[in-house]
């Protein structure tokens, strides 16, 4: 019978949800307060969208699910100024630009909040692409590309930059430092050193 019982608990164990590489990414707790020394206003809205990118009045109204934890994060409640990029482990320019963004979440802590969604994605190869490229900024899992599809999009990386007003802009290509760091001046009005 014990057999039997070690048997059941290992088919159980295969099933389950949780990544068996153990997840880099920092919680989710802190998503929806504003970074304590955020810019008190909104960027003005002359901001311009710049090639191929789009402005739109405020993020989707959806909640998707913190890759560690139990949290359940709605995006409307996402605090700007914010930056989300949207990857995959399965995207060649996802893999090179994520570093970038995480290098951007270490150089803005307490000023910008900086959010990966693993997108289309499975969690254990999400997970183990993280662990291999240092990635731990928090991260939000979306499986079946929910936000993707609403920003009528179908191709990654796409980048959403927040100002502390809500208003979002939508970058639909993947980003180096220098161009970076310069939508995020415009587009959230953190100042940002590539």
């Amino acid at each position: 019978m014990a057999p039997l019982v070690l048997l059941l608990a290992g088919v159980a164990a295969c099933t389950s949800d949780e990544p068996t590489v153990a997840a880099p990414f920092a919680g989710c707790e802190a998503l929806t307060a504003p970074p304590p020394s955020a810019p008190a206003s909104a960027v003005p809205s002359s901001a311009s969208p710049a090639a191929g990118g789009s402005a739109m009045a405020s993020l989707p109204d959806l909640t998707l699910p913190c890759f560690t934890g139990d949290d359940q994060v709605s995006l409307r409640e996402v605090r700007g100024p914010a930056v989300i990029n949207l990857w995959a482990s399965w995207c060649g320019p996802c893999r090179a630009e994520l570093p970038v963004m995480q290098s951007l979440a270490d150089q803005t802590a307490g000023r910008l909040t900086v959010l990966g969604v693993d997108t289309g994605d499975q969690r254990d190869k999400g997970a183990s692409f993280a662990v291999d490229a240092g990635v731990r900024m928090p991260t939000l899992f979306d499986e079946k590309s929910t936000l993707l599809n609403n920003l009528g999009r179908i191709n990654l990386p796409i980048t959403l930059f927040v100002d502390a007003g809500g208003k979002t802009y939508v970058h639909p290509l993947p980003l180096k430092a220098p161009e970076l760091a310069e939508l995020v001046g415009t587009h959230t009005g953190v100042t940002v050193t590539p």
